[in-house]
């Protein structure tokens, strides 16, 4: 089971919540998330877009737009080197699109996952180079791209990035044998990446197509393209920040608050599709569903196709071919889904018979798993057996595979110390990738066990609970004051409430599937509430039974007097039906605390 623990930050929660005119409750949830002045409450609750930094701040921004500026009044075509993921496709049809308005002629092209692997390569710059193209644009990549940079260059184009990676490194040692990094930059003739050592902007956490907006922002600038048509593109580097997992905080919180408003708004043909297709409302769109809906369907084009099909659906203007490939998007995803269920359930069978999950490192060679997948598969693996895993798929003596992490281990770093392994490789801290020869793979997964540092308290899970709050406090104001919390996403987690002591008074098993466990809650106040469960329903009744006996889970779902009483964290909510609106709670956790 999991480590439950209660935040326990320090502030006057009382004076916050009368200066910003909110609960104490509320405050407490904002110095939860690491605000400490009243200047960053501020900026949190009513941050708006002109809160935004300047994007000249960032390291050769300028450089790079001149550049592009002079291939434009050239009439040069730009080649904009992307990459197959979300954040690749729509930071490439944010520059694309900025490109054209402002004149210029540009194409869009993203590498082949399974063939080529990420990043710029050197079948993309010698197809620049036939096709005329006297620049080439990265996005999402490019800072690592050394050799096929050097290439282009050594062709006599130029060449600029844009990208979020972490700069490639070499570790060297003083005279002291203190170690220190070195780092390399690709010799484009502008490298934008707020990740540089040398570069001040204020904000390290955008992702590729946050990048990209903000290049484009001053690209518009230049042209004195109004800034109304800027904003324009927000919706597209939402869904990329949500869709690349970053951080909400700073930048990305209003770029996601704000991209969320706009695409209400929206006429976009391949956006408004996707959203029509994949059964939401325009109006009611939420980080959730941008991170579990709509960017699986764009990401499934790179992984079992080609990341063309979500490019040209961005593109597109004609809302018939929008709403056909809208529809093979929508299509393909669930073929993802299904192939990574399988995929899935066909590791854990592995790992178990094998004993993988003994490692603190799990490293696992899937069998008959489609490569794209490794990485989703890994994440799941990592959230069921709670440490690092590593899944890889093998073809012809080579071995590609994906790494997911946990808070306590730094993949990049550890993986950097076996550099010597990979033919390639790249990440940050909760993720990586890589290649390498299939004999390196076992000695990979021995040292990465030998020196991973971690202890057997990192592997327990650990529930970070905001407030211990009895249902008493729950209104429908209460809900609704959580709104200013939105959006929620990694960085802003949506807070999470627990009580010691529910007696459960009757329990069903509900819905289409029957995967809902939906009860009826008694406090020791006496509120009373309605309660849904949409996780494991037969680990929980296992739990129950273990607790409490069969005959105590029994008496719990006939709806009669039984000893169950347990503790859970949860998260309120308004239940909306026939006209009424009835206060429930959503059960994420649960265990037996004694009295």
């Amino acid at each position: 089971m999991e480590k439950w623990m209660v935040a326990a930050k320090k502030a006057n929660f009382n004076r916050l919540a009368k200066t910003f005119s909110i609960s104490p409750v509320l405050a407490r949830i904002m110095v939860n998330r690491g605000l400490k002045t009243d200047e960053e409450f501020q900026q949190f609750l009513y941050g708006d877009l002109s809160a935004l930094h300047r994007p000249e701040k960032m390291k050769d921004m300028e450089r790079g737009v001149e550049c592009i500026r002079r291939s434009v009044d050239g009439g040069h075509l730009i080649c904009i080197a992307s990459d197959f993921d979300v954040d690749g496709v729509f930071s490439g049809y944010i520059l694309w699109r900025g490109i054209h308005r402002v004149g210029g002629q540009a194409y869009v092209v993203a590498p082949d996952r399974i063939q080529e692997g990420y990043g710029l390569n050197s079948r993309i710059v010698r197809e620049a180079y036939r096709r005329g193209a006297g620049c080439i644009l990265t996005c999402d990549n490019g800072i690592a791209a050394m050799d096929a940079i050097g290439m282009a260059k050594g062709l006599g184009m130029d060449v600029v990035v844009t990208d979020h990676h972490e700069p490639v490194y070499e570790i060297d040692t003083d005279e002291d044998g203190t170690e220190k990094r070195i780092y390399k930059l690709p010799p484009a003739d502008a490298v934008i990446d707020p990740k540089r050592e040398d570069c001040g902007y204020p904000f390290k956490g955008l992702c590729g197509a946050g990048v990209a907006w903000k290049f484009v922002e001053l690209l518009y600038e230049t042209y004195g393209v109004p800034k109304s048509e800027f904003y324009e593109l927000l919706p597209f580097s939402a869904v990329a920040t949500v869709a690349d997992v970053m951080d909400l905080v700073d930048e990305n919180r209003i770029i996601v608050k704000y991209g969320l408003h706009g695409m209400a708004k929206t006429e976009h043909p391949g956006l408004q599709a996707v959203i029509r297709h994949s059964g939401l409302n325009k109006n009611y769109i939420s980080a959730y569903h941008i991170g579990f809906v709509i960017g699986p369907c764009f990401n499934a084009a790179g992984r079992l196709d080609r990341a063309d099909m979500a490019i040209r659906l961005l593109q597109t203007t004609d809302r018939e071919e929008a709403e056909r490939l809208a529809a093979d998007l929508v299509a393909l995803n669930q073929s993802r889904k299904e192939m990574t269920a399988l995929g899935y359930e066909r590791a854990v069978e592995q790992i178990e018979k094998e004993g993988l999950y003994k490692d603190k490192i799990i490293l696992i060679c899937l069998e008959n798993c489609h490569e794209s997948l490794a990485g989703i598969i890994a994440g799941r693996l990592k959230e069921k057996y709670h440490r690092p895993v590593i899944a890889g798929t093998e073809k012809d003596g080579m071995i590609k595979a994906s790494g997911r992490s946990i808070e306590a281990y730094n993949m990049y770093e550890s993986l950097s110390a076996c550099r010597n392994l990979f033919e390639r490789f790249g990440g940050h801290a909760m993720a990586a990738g890589m290649s390498l020869k299939k004999e390196n793979f076992s000695v990979l997964r021995e040292r990465l066990n030998e020196n991973c540092g971690l202890l057997e308290e990192d592997l327990i899970p650990v529930v970070h609970i905001d407030v211990p709050m009895p249902l008493d406090y729950i209104s429908e104001g209460f809900i609704q004051e959580l709104d200013l919390l939105e959006p929620f996403g990694k960085g802003n987690p949506k807070p999470i409430f627990a009580e010691k002591h529910f007696r459960i008074l009757r329990a069903s098993v509900i819905g289409k599937n029957r995967n809902v466990l939906k009860m009826q809650v008694c406090n020791d106040s006496g509120v009373r509430m309605d309660a849904l469960y949409f996780g494991d329903i037969r680990e929980f009744d296992d739990y129950v039974e273990k607790m409490y006996g069969a005959d105590g889970k029994n008496r719990m779902y006939a709806g009669l007097s039984n000893p169950v009483d347990m503790a859970f964290t949860y998260y309120p909510s308004l239940n909306e039906y026939g006209g009424r609106r009835i206060l429930q709670i959503i059960i994420h956790n649960f265990q037996r605390i004694p009295r």
